[in-house]
């Protein structure tokens, strides 16, 4: 397969392959004008590559994954472990957004909207916060 034939299998923009190719996580064959020639493994690996990162990890856990993967002796608590602290990641990222929405809407609802000048939003902006 070229490159836009792997693309449209996997789902993933040529320019995301020729990336994924340059820091090593896929080797696709070059045939003898140095087009590249995707094999059927490198369909699959781009497929996982494009899932992993649908879920948010980032591309030194996705080599740690397509290596753990590719062991056929892992262990599956090192998947899991790396899983686990990536899912520990989320939960505080989205402990933090509910914080920020709380606040804002709180000032947003605070806020008369109107031609005075006063705007708690802004106040509340300009307020140092503790550390």
């Amino acid at each position: 397969m070229n490159i836009g034939e792997v693309s449209n299998a996997c789902g993933l923009p040529a320019k995301t392959i020729r990336y994924y190719e340059d820091i090593g996580l896929v080797a696709p064959n070059r045939s003898a004008n140095g087009y590249r020639r995707f094999r059927d493994t490198d369909l699959h690996k781009l497929s996982f590559l494009g899932r992993a990162r649908s879920l948010g990890f980032s591309i030194d856990d996705c080599r740690t994954l397509m290596t753990l993967y590719e062991d056929q002796t892992r262990a599956s608590a090192d998947v899991k472990s790396l899983a686990q602290a990536h899912l520990t990641s989320i939960e505080s990222k989205i402990a933090e957004l509910n914080e920020m929405h709380a606040t804002l809407s709180h000032l947003v609802d605070a806020c008369a909207g109107d031609h005075r000048p006063d705007c708690p939003i802004l106040a509340d902006l300009a307020t140092p916060t503790q550390t």
